[in-house]
């Protein structure tokens, strides 16, 4: 499965409804940090079909990173039954993602 582009639109079906878990990148294209993880999510959303890779442009969808509480990019969160329940700050290595899951 290939990662998913997201808005305010289609968050609740694509992430929310989600019967699998969601990892949500809230990315912007000038972060020098989120182009490098971007690869690793690429892998992950090959890899994993279990799970669904999102992406949220932040610069786009601010009002969405708003009400997550999105202050620093790039921004993970793992969403389970239309829950957050893990979050991880900065560029990580994919090991560190796949412990996220």
């Amino acid at each position: 499965m290939s990662v998913l582009h997201v808005n305010k639109n289609s968050f609740q079906s694509i992430v929310k409804e989600s019967a699998k878990p969601v990892l949500v990148d809230f990315w912007a294209s000038w972060c020098g940090p989120c182009r490098m993880i971007a690869p690793v999510l690429e892998e992950i959303a090959a890899e994993r079909p279990d799970v669904k890779v999102c992406k949220v442009n932040v610069d786009e969808e601010n009002e969405l990173a708003m009400s997550y509480g999105i202050a620093s990019i790039p921004t993970l969160l793992v969403f389970k039954n239309g829950q957050v329940v893990n979050k991880s700050i900065g560029a990580v290595p994919k090991a560190k993602i796949l412990e996220m899951l």
